[in-house]
């Protein structure tokens, strides 16, 4: 199964203790492994901009050469609902997971934090012929009304 966690945010205080020491053993400065990813993942990256895009910090138009087919409409009209927009508290990825369905797809779920809120938001990410990532549809969890 290629079903993988990428990260988790912890609470202040919450983290493990951290090494003060910065040398190396043999004063060898630390390189990357061969199989590291340098860099953001692109499920990272896209999630953090769907977020900035939804809550209305950038314009929906930012988004229009990073996405492909419907996903632009369904992301303006998401915006333009405001579902993300809060007073006060900014919201920001919690965690973010994937399942790569196939070579050159990603489907993506991030959990978004606002305050005491918590939102859901999937969305697919194909690589185009030019290598670079699109994303091709984007849904956010709508909250359901008290009953």
């Amino acid at each position: 199964m290629n079903k993988v966690m990428t990260r988790t945010r912890r609470t202040p205080g919450s983290r493990p203790p951290v090494r003060h020491d910065t040398r190396r053993p043999g004063g060898a400065p630390r390189t990357p492994s061969r199989g590291t990813p340098s860099g953001p993942r692109p499920t990272d990256l896209f999630a953090e901009r769907l977020v900035e895009v939804l809550s209305g910090r950038r314009p929906v138009h930012c988004m229009l050469r990073h996405t492909a087919g419907r996903a632009y409409d369904e992301l303006a009209r998401l915006a333009e609902r405001g579902l993300l927009r809060t007073h006060g508290t900014r919201p920001v990825v919690r965690d973010i997971g994937y399942y790569v369905p196939r070579s050159g797809a990603i489907e993506a779920f991030a959990r978004i934090g606002a305050g005491d809120q918590l939102r859901a938001l999937a969305f697919r990410l194909e690589q185009g012929q030019d290598l670079r990532w699109r994303c091709t549809a984007v849904e956010l969890a709508v909250p359901r009304p008290p009953t």
